[in-house]
Parts: structure tokens; C-alpha cells; sequence
């Protein structure tokens, strides 16, 4: 194989051609997901005089979409490791599609909890073959790139699609959202059922996947993101009352630096998918490194606006910034059966928030939240301890790891 072909013998630039369209379609469908994955915190009033149960009964819609997550997708990975790759996608677009579809007509609780776990069964299978798709679509070398803008549609989510499906259910009621999710997410379906090339099914199976999941690279790797992560979960759920409680900003200016945070985000993920590609390695530990200094200096900033803005910036920066190299390490050590083992570490990212935020609750409670950063700052030096344990004996690359 030469730079100017693929492991295929496509010339490099008829495969950047065709991975456009894949890339699109994909950023399509995780925009639509992380979006209904949120959706339901905007809309919690609505949807709660709309099926009569309390707001905090509501809430739980949250809880059952993360267990959704967290059990079906290394579950469906497993029941469908022998499937064709594209069927498989169009098959979980579809699914998340009728689960959507299904909230927008629920018309009762019991039904909209069963709807948003349909909908969530999708999500870790089908963002795991993503990964994989998207890496093998593009040149040598542009991996990592390819890994990040999939991963910045849950960015984008965050930062414009919960925001307006809060806005659309407000004007149109709340079941407007979920059928605007199903749209986007088919939109990106009717994309990649042209785009996407047809490929043989897997030679492997699930006795495959789980032996390679098992292996302790990947294992370190999948624990490091549920730790590590957890530590920009600990501040970030609770990061508007820190913004307005210690540092003293207006609601409205502590949700304009939310924005800000976000656009942050969006830029780290971009820049650590780069990185990425040139040492996963490195990127991982330098990411953790910089978000454990940050939320250490978080307590000591947050009382005073300025040095608050310069951290909260620096914060989405850093947040992100450590998911490509993740799921760039994940494939690496996982490369003869990767599915499994990117569908468990997404199910890693949701545990991470689910510990994050029940650690930081925790502190708040106490009356500390202005300390929440140090929680954070622990868990995210605990992730940096375990990322360089997973790559201290590399077991082959993605990219040339320098």
C-alpha cells in the first residue's frame, strides 16, 4: 500500500470523495441521537402536564433512555456481530426512528418510557459502527479526523439541538421535538442507504468480540473513560448554578458562556481528532492532563468573573478533547473485532455522566459546590493514570503512533 491508495488499492482521493457523503450521513444520525438523548431535560414541563405525572417523574425518561444505552448496546452489538455493516446501520436508524415517532405519539407515560428505550437500544451499536465505518472509508492517517466530526454531532446537539427543540416544543407543544429528531435522523438514513458502500458480513462473531474486548489494553481504555470522563461530569452538570451562585453572573450570561462552552467543545474535539492522528497516544494524556490542571484551578477562578470566563473556556476545550483519542484507542487495540468494544465504551461515556453527576450532586448537597472541581480534578487525573496504562504496551496503531 502506497499513500496515494487505500488498503482496498482506491486511490486516496476517490475514497476522501466517498467518505464525504458517509461522514454526512453519520454526523446526521449522532446529531439526531445526542439530541434525544437531552431532549427530554428542555421539555420537562411540557411532557409533564402532557402525560400528567410530577416533573421529577419526568426526569426519569433520562434514567430509562441512559439504561437503554448503557444494556442494549453491547447487547445488540453482540446478537448482530455477523450482519452486514449497512443493513445493520439502516436497520438501527430505522429503530431509532420508530422509537421517536413512537414518543411523539405517546399518549401516556407507561408508552413514552417504552418509546424511549426502543429509540435508545439503537444508539450504542449503531454509534460504534460508525466509528468503525468512517475510519476504514477515509485515507491513512485521517482516522482520527473522520472520528471527531461524527463525535461532533452529540457536540452540536448539545449545543443547538436541545436548545431548539426546547424552543420548538414551546411553540408547537412538546411532541413537535421528537418528530423533528426522527426527520434528521431519517434525512441521514436516505444518505447513507445511497452513500454507504455494501460490505460483506463480519468474519467474526461474538466469540471475537468478546475475547478482543477482554483483552486489558481495551479494558484500561474503556475504564478510562468512564472514570476520566466522569471528572468533566462532576462540574459540568452542575456548572450554571456554579456560574451563577459563586461567581455571580446573570442567568442569562451564565447560559451565554454555556454557549461559549460548547463552542469550545466543538473546537477541542476537532483539534484532538487532528492530534489523534498524529499520536492517540499522547493526545489522550496531554487531554487529561490539561482538563485535571484546569478543574483543580476551577474553585480558586469561579469567584472571580474574569478568571471564571478564561476557565470555563478552557474547560470545553479540554472536555471534549478526549474522546477521539479514546475511541481511537479503542480501535487500535481492538482492531481484529472493534464493534463490542467502541459500543462498551459508549456505554462508558454514559456511565461517566451518570457518576459525574451523582458525584457533583453529592457535593452540592453538602453545600460545597464550589468545590465540585476537585472531585473532578481526581477523577480526571485517575483517568490520566489509566490512559497511560492502557498505552504503555501498544499492541499495534491506527495511525502511526509517534
Amino acid at each position: 500500500m502506497t499513500p496515494a491508495t487505500t488498503s482496498s488499492g482506491t486511490p486516496a482521493s476517490a475514497t476522501t470523495r466517498r467518505a464525504v457523503p458517509v461522514i454526512a450521513g453519520f454526523l446526521l444520525c449522532i446529531f439526531a441521537i445526542g439530541t434525544a438523548e437531552l431532549l427530554v431535560s428542555g421539555l420537562l414541563p411540557q411532557i409533564a402536564a402532557g402525560v400528567h405525572v410530577s416533573v421529577a417523574g419526568t426526569g426519569q425518561l433520562v434514567t430509562a433512555y441512559a439504561l437503554g444505552v448503557v444494556i442494549g448496546g453491547p447487547l445488540i452489538t453482540v446478537l448482530t456481530a455477523r450482519m452486514p455493516r449497512k443493513g445493520l446501520v439502516l436497520g438501527l436508524i430505522a429503530l431509532f426512528v420508530a422509537g421517536s415517532l413512537l414518543s411523539a405519539a405517546a399518549t401516556s407515560y407507561g408508552l413514552l418510557v417504552a418509546s424511549r428505550v426502543l429509540a435508545a437500544l439503537a444508539q450504542g451499536t449503531l454509534f460504534a459502527v460508525a466509528m468503525v465505518v468512517v475510519t476504514t472509508v477515509m485515507p491513512p492517517g485521517r482516522a482520527g479526523r473522520a472520528i471527531a466530526i461524527v463525535v461532533s454531532g452529540l457536540t452540536v446537539a448539545t449545543v443547538l439541538g436541545v436548545p431548539l427543540g426546547a424552543l420548538l416544543g414551546q411553540a408547537f407543544g412538546w411532541r413537535m421535538p421528537f418528530l423533528a429528531v426522527a426527520v434528521v435522523a431519517a434525512a441521514g438514513g436516505a444518505v447513507l442507504a445511497v452513500a454507504m458502500p455494501r460490505t460483506p458480513a463480519p468474519a467474526t462473531g461474538a466469540r471475537s468480540e468478546l475475547r478482543v474486548l477482554l483483552r486489558r489494553p481495551v479494558l484500561l481504555a474503556i475504564a478510562t473513560t468512564a472514570i476520566g470522563f466522569a471528572g468533566a461530569g462532576v462540574v459540568l452538570t452542575y456548572l450554571m448554578p456554579l456560574l451563577t451562585q459563586v461567581s455571580g453572573f446573570s442567568g442569562g450570561m451564565a447560559s451565554a458562556l454555556l454557549v461559549a462552552y460548547g463552542a469550545g467543545s466543538l473546537l477541542g474535539n476537532l483539534a484532538a481528532g487532528r492530534l489523534t492522528d498524529v499520536s492517540a497516544t499522547m493526545t489522550v494524556r496531554i487531554a487529561f492532563l490539561g482538563l485535571t490542571v484546569i478543574l483543580a484551578a476551577l474553585p480558586f477562578a469561579a469567584p472571580s468573573r474574569p478568571a471564571a470566563i478564561v476557565a470555563v473556556l478552557a474547560f470545553g476545550l479540554l472536555a471534549t478533547a478526549t474522546i477521539a483519542p479514546l475511541q481511537g484507542l479503542i480501535l487500535q487495540h481492538a482492531a481484529a473485532a472493534p464493534t463490542l468494544s467502541v459500543a462498551v465504551n459508549v456505554s462508558g461515556f454514559n456511565l461517566a455522566n451518570a457518576l459525574g453527576a451523582a458525584l457533583g450532586g453529592g457535593i452540592v448537597a453538602a453545600g460545597a459546590l464550589r468545590w465540585n472541581g476537585f472531585a473532578g480534578a481526581a477523577l480526571a487525573l485517575a483517568g490520566l493514570g489509566l490512559s497511560w496504562l492502557a498505552t504503555s504496551r501498544p499492541q499495534g496503531s491506527m495511525t502511526r503512533d509517534r
